[in-house]
């Protein structure tokens, strides 16, 4: 193993314990953030394990999650079912209405800066 495939590796370490933040791992093992996405863009293997590690830290957020739902923590529960149950109807919606609940009638335009003003 060559010594970018060593530094590749314990990058790989640093992330999993800084749960994915890249800044972190990449101070800790002395790598630019250029150089990690120049990796992460190139190299199939090493991004491969990042998406694997990025999984890994979704499942322990999730678990904690679910843990502070047992736990009786509203705000928690209430998140879950408006990420999680939105097939079920927990959505948080706003209606725009006039005075009295009265529709508004409204139009939107979409500006596009783009195009060429002469």
């Amino acid at each position: 193993m060559n010594k970018t495939e060593h530094i590749k590796k314990a990058l790989i370490e640093a992330l999993e314990k800084s749960l994915g933040v890249v800044t972190t791992a990449c101070k800790n093992v002395g790598v630019g953030r250029t150089t990690y996405y120049d990796w992460y863009n190139n190299d199939d293997v090493f991004r491969k394990n990042v998406d694997e590690l990025q999984s890994v830290a979704l499942d322990m957020a999730e678990s904690q999650l679910h843990k502070q739902i047992i736990d009786g923590n509203t705000s928690a529960t209430i998140f879950y079912l408006k990420t999680k149950g939105k097939k079920r109807g927990y959505v948080e919606r706003q209606e725009i209405t006039g005075v009295d609940g009265m529709p508004n009638n409204f139009q939107i335009e979409i500006i596009d800066k783009t195009e060429d003003t002469d």
